[in-house]
């Protein structure tokens, strides 16, 4: 897989996960954060990874959406697992990583290794089983959302 890319992705991960926090800040003062809004971090175990847990209006409002890992017969390989290529994030390091949600609201970041893209599919070599809930749109602001980015 060509990877020329990763540090452009890297950045432009950072810059949505930039404009998540500066949408944060720019709310009025008649639209404070209620409980309503919150985003709850819970620290995973044994791991540098956090649970992000959304209120629903959170989640509204960050544009979540979600496919699942699917299986697909692969010219001269078998079945492989597939993700959309909106569910693949890269990290600072160029490593790939996907937000699965094992519960409603509640999504974890997992690592995952890339085989190839075709199109806007991504035929994994490891990651998350068949059938796996995992978002499309609204990752990158989970990321910053677990990393901090744009808190003050």
């Amino acid at each position: 897989m060509h990877h020329g890319n990763r540090g452009t992705a890297a950045a432009l991960l950072l810059l949505a996960a930039l404009c998540l926090g500066a949408a944060a800040c720019s709310r009025t003062d008649t639209e404070a954060e209620t409980p309503s809004d919150a985003v709850t971090l819970e620290p995973v175990q044994g791991t540098e990874l956090s649970k992000v847990i959304l209120s629903q209006r959170a989640a509204e409002r960050l544009g979540i959406r979600t496919d699942r890992v699917r299986l697909q017969r692969q010219p001269g390989a078998g079945t492989r697992k597939v993700i959309a290529y909106g569910a693949v994030l890269y990290d600072e390091q160029g490593d790939t990583w996907t937000f699965t949600s094992p519960a409603p609201l509640t999504f974890l970041r997992q690592k995952i290794d890339i085989d190839h893209v075709t199109g806007t599919s991504v035929v994994l070599r490891d990651g998350p089983p068949a059938g796996t809930t995992v978002v499309t749109e609204g990752a990158a602001e989970l990321l910053g959302a677990e990393l901090g980015v744009g808190e003050e």
